[in-house]
């Protein structure tokens, strides 16, 4: 760890994501920012950026994806024992589970959220909302979006045990509520068309103890329900197609904002891109499709207190999706001018030996950090507690934009 600017830094510091740190600093009542070491430039705060505020919450600091994470269960598969069928196992994933842009559950489920109170600030905010935010948020509960959202088979290489593990949010649902509180933080109605944001614009603020702040609040924590309802869903949806059982599980957002303290203050502390690990708490951390994947567990250590007990949340990108896969024409549906090409994606991940459905070369290996440098930069804040191989990855096609992804 090192301080650049004032703000502590795991890993090599990018420059635009310690400029983006240090805004957020100068912003609202804010007792620190730190940058874990897959920091990246975000919206407004960067990923992999952490903001303690003393009472106060950032709707642009959780970002449009509220409450994205993972879920990881180990189950009671050996590897062995389903090897040979892993081709077929991943054809019936990528039949079975919905992705892509905008997509709704053909199965719709019901589940007991749907009676929470909270849906009914939205009809104080504008007439007829709750019922337009709960369909679009009941058709599409269990579907896993587009981007770097994935489902995945994995495999422990020192107990031979499968697990199993997926990565999105709350869907359309948390874009609009992200959306619609910053159109009333700028002036606009909820449901209002939003103009171009900059990048580097100030984080949005609210006061906890306003109005406005007490709304957001328990929207983002709906919206937290909602992804941990969806990504439980699809767990066992997976849990189902393998006629396996969980054993053991690890849950955790990576897009929202927790009331904790720190430094002996009550402070809301939002992390976009950043996996809360106190001492003690368990995190799955993704790499990318061509390297491992893992559990982390948060240590005792002056480390871990300065990082507002937080980790990173993935490899962290070295090459944007443009760079990597081209320009998307949405006319043509086709990606032009990239620099990885889909036989040296497909190539590598044959080596790595995982069975892929869908992606595209903006989610290959080669666009991403080795997990295990950026591990590195956190030894003294976690341990990691189990190493999981891919054998099975699937994702939408690489030819759809999804404004839901993190």
């Amino acid at each position: 760890m090192r301080i650049v600017d004032n703000i502590k830094v795991w890993g090599e510091p990018l420059e635009n994501a310690v400029s983006q740190a240090v805004t957020c600093s100068q912003h609202g009542d804010v007792l620190g920012v730190a940058l874990m070491a897959d920091h990246h430039k975000g919206y407004s705060q960067p990923i992999g950026g952490v903001v303690a505020y003393r009472n106060m919450i950032s709707p642009s600091g959780v970002g449009y994806d509220i409450a994205c994470g993972n879920k990881a269960v180990r189950t009671n598969l050996l590897w062995e024992e389903i090897k040979d069928q892993i081709g077929v196992i991943m054809d019936d994933i990528n039949a079975n589970v919905s992705f892509g842009v905008g997509r709704n559950n053909p199965t719709p489920v019901d589940h007991d959220l749907f009676d929470d109170a909270s849906w009914k600030l939205f009809d104080t905010i504008e007439p007829g909302l709750q019922h337009k935010l709960k369909t679009l948020a009941r058709n599409q509960l269990g579907t896993v979006g587009s981007g770097n959202h994935f489902v995945d088979i994995f495999v422990e290489e020192s107990t031979g045990k499968v697990w199993v593990a997926n990565h999105f949010g709350s869907r359309g649902f948390g874009h609009k509520v992200a959306s619609g509180f910053l159109n009333l933080a700028a002036g606009r109605e909820f449901s209002g068309k939003a103009p171009g944001e900059s990048m580097d614009q100030p984080p949005t603020l609210f006061d906890l103890n306003s109005e406005m702040g007490e709304m957001y609040w328990d929207g983002m924590t709906l919206a937290g329900r909602y992804a941990y309802a969806g990504r439980d869903y699809v767990i066992d949806q997976v849990l189902g197609i393998l006629g396996a059982s969980a054993e053991y599980s690890v849950h955790n957002h990576h897009n929202f904002a927790w009331k904790e303290q720190h430094m002996g203050e009550d402070v809301v502390v939002v992390r976009k891109g950043a996996t809360p690990l106190a001492p003690g708490q368990l995190g799955f951390v993704g790499g990318s499709m061509g390297d491992i994947s893992v559990i982390v567990e948060g240590i005792h250590s002056e480390e871990n207190t300065e990082s507002f007990r937080s980790t990173v949340h993935g490899a962290g990108r070295i090459m944007s999706r443009t760079q990597a896969a081209g320009k998307m024409n949405y006319k043509l549906r086709t990606r032009m001018g990239g620099e990885i090409s889909e036989e040296q994606m497909q190539a590598a991940i044959r080596a790595y030996g995982v069975e892929l459905r869908g992606a595209g070369t903006d989610e290959s290996p080669f666009v991403y950090k080795k997990l295990q440098d950026v591990l590195n930069a956190h030894e003294h804040t976690l341990k990691i507690n189990h190493i999981l191989r891919p054998v099975g990855v699937a994702m939408a096609g690489g030819n759809e934009f999804d404004p839901y992804k993190d």
